[in-house]
């Protein structure tokens, strides 16, 4: 993450601006589409990257790319608020901030799970609800695959990781076996 601090503030920002449930999925589906747009449209990439457009340039083009895409008024504002104190690069990562933030906002617990290979759906319903029982309030996980985990899964809330997976315990033994 290039400034995790940055992002946590501008997604906090962000959740705390939107009103519900239907807001929340219409602005984070604009914005995905937005990051899309920057990451596949690469001559609008090389010009908002380039220190020869001058900002004003820069701010008129995504004003009429953000009109034509008919985005929310919430959408917009971030998208301009980021081009303007040059922080366009963090959408993405602030795209991957805000569910977590926003379940936070709900008192939803959200986990990362990362196992080696994609969990079955029976799988994912019973760790979701030992996790529901374990926490007494509704949990949000993300799931990804980490092939150099070599087996089990690790579970990370905010800042706490519980590693479950055979490259985790290795790396314990490995440190018992290190301090004697």
């Amino acid at each position: 993450m290039k400034n995790p601090i940055l992002v946590k503030r501008y997604a906090q920002g962000l959740a705390g601006a939107l009103k519900d449930e239907p807001e929340f999925i219409a602005v984070s589906r604009e914005l995905a589409e937005f990051q899309q747009l920057l990451s596949t449209h690469g001559v609008l990439k090389k010009t908002l990257a380039s220190p020869f457009v001058a900002a004003r340039e820069k701010a008129e083009a995504i004003k009429e790319i953000l009109a034509q895409s008919g985005f929310t008024n919430k959408t917009s504002r971030l998208i301009l608020l980021l081009l303007e104190h040059h922080r366009l690069d963090l959408l993405g990562e602030i795209l991957d901030e805000l569910p977590a933030i926003w379940n936070e906002r709900r008192g939803v617990a959200s986990f990362e799970v990362n196992s080696v290979v994609a969990l079955a759906p029976d799988q994912k319903r019973r760790l979701q609800a030992e996790l529901e029982r374990l926490e007494g309030r509704p949990v949000f996980l993300r799931y990804s695959t980490d092939p150099g985990l070599l087996a089990g899964f690790s579970l990370k809330k905010g800042n706490v990781l519980y590693d479950a997976s055979l490259k985790g315990h290795l790396a314990k033994i490995k440190e018992r076996i290190s301090k004697g």
